[in-house]
């Protein structure tokens, strides 16, 4: 499956905005999907994550209850709409695909997924 991240640009605190991942060469359906992001100069973090059939869903501390993912497997589209916007929120957001998770805590962990999207880059400014 090919995945392509969209929706980045620059906003400002408290400013709200929407990312979209696009999946392509198979059903979306097939994949557990988790969003992560890499701020300059910092490792890879985990954001969020949705199961196949969006029945479970699973935030970081740090944007949980401002953040909210959500999928559409009819369009094989997975979204990450985030509010309240905070400079530290400032990052390249990658979305991911997994064929299955290990554990309930498996989401967060970058190694638990198979393919990996192109970024697309958030500026908040405060």
């Amino acid at each position: 499956v090919q995945l392509q991240a969209s929706g980045g640009g620059l906003v400002q605190a408290g400013d709200s905005l929407k990312l979209s991942c696009a999946a392509s060469g198979r059903p979306l359906s097939m994949y557990v999907m988790g969003w992560f992001r890499q701020a300059p100069g910092k490792e890879r973090e985990f954001v969020a994550a949705i199961n196949k059939s969006a029945y479970i869903t699973k935030y970081a501390d740090s944007v949980r209850g401002r953040f909210t993912t959500s999928r559409d497997n009819s369009n094989n589209r997975v979204y990450l709409q985030m509010n309240s916007l905070k400079a530290e929120d400032t990052a390249v957001y990658s979305c991911a695909a997994a064929s299955s998770i290990y554990g309930p805590s498996g989401y967060g962990y970058a190694n638990q997924y198979d393919y990996w999207g192109q970024g697309t880059l958030v500026t908040v400014s405060s």
